[in-house]
């Protein structure tokens, strides 16, 4: 047989297949590729809600997008209606921070509420406080300052370590993730976990997930004296075992992020 007859003939015999294989070692738990995945959440009778927060405490975050022309005017506003509030001793709420955005959405002021009693307490605050003509009337002012502003409601998670007000001269970072829905009891087993490994130096402030408005939303809250501090404490959780882990499991379940430098107000409680 010549050669070219030869290589038409095995031309036509059956070709291997080619498959793709992975060692043993990556089927187990522990394998970098089981740390990109995202596991199974079984169904359950308990509200998700339930399973990830044990406190009864509503935070109420409002954000608000404010004229760059109007912020001084803006602050004095929002200053007058914390004191009206905490002129009235039948309200179960309280302004736990107010802050300036630095870094990220300038312009922007976050203030965060925490309501004592759940949503009972919500809708009795509200009630109160539209049939008070002057905080209503400083509401109404308030309007002509903003460009936008948006609400959350927000349950605190029952890992993070219990919220502590903060004195001295600080800035706060809050990191928030929109998240793919279904995974938030993912996020939690892991935070669960990953939270040790950043109360060192004592900066994590809050975690809360939202109930109602943008859903599937995460927040987390962090205090550092100064930019340095936060870096040097970033990285020396980079350093901790176990972080790396704990970044590989969340990091799939996190369709948005985003990161925004606070400075707090004069009037807000934690400094």
């Amino acid at each position: 047989m010549s050669l070219v007859s030869l290589r038409h003939a095995r031309a036509l015999l059956p070709q291997p297949v080619r498959t793709l294989t992975t060692s043993s070692a990556l089927h187990k738990d522990e394998s970098w590729l089981s740390k990109l995945m995202v596991r199974k959440i079984e169904p359950t009778k308990n509200s998700h809600s339930r399973m990830l927060s044990d406190k009864f405490d509503i935070y109420e975050l409002h954000t608000h997008n404010v004229r760059p022309d109007s912020v001084g005017k803006y602050l004095e506003n929002y200053k007058n209606s914390v004191q009206i509030v905490q002129s009235k001793g039948n309200l179960s709420m309280e302004l736990i921070g107010s802050w300036n955005v630095e870094v990220g959405d300038l312009d922007q002021c976050l203030h965060l509420w925490r309501y004592t009693g759940g949503f009972e307490m919500v809708d009795q605050a509200k009630r109160e406080l539209s049939s008070d003509k002057s905080y209503v009337q400083l509401m109404q002012e308030r309007g002509t300052f903003l460009r936008s502003r948006h609400l959350q409601y927000l349950l605190a998670f029952s890992y993070w370590p219990q919220l502590q007000l903060r004195e001295g001269k600080n800035i706060y970072e809050i990191r928030s993730y929109r998240l793919k829905p279904g995974t938030m009891i993912e996020w939690g087993n892991n935070w669960a976990r990953a939270i040790n490994h950043r109360q060192n130096n004592n900066e994590a402030f809050a975690g809360y997930f939202s109930q109602i408005g943008r859903l599937y939303n995460v927040h987390h809250i962090w205090c550092y004296k100064d930019l340095q501090g936060r870096k040097e404490t970033r990285e020396s959780a980079w350093r901790s075992p176990g972080w790396d882990e704990c970044v590989a499991y969340t990091v799939p379940l996190i369709r948005e992020m985003h990161c925004r430098i606070l400075a707090p107000t004069e009037f807000s409680p934690t400094q």
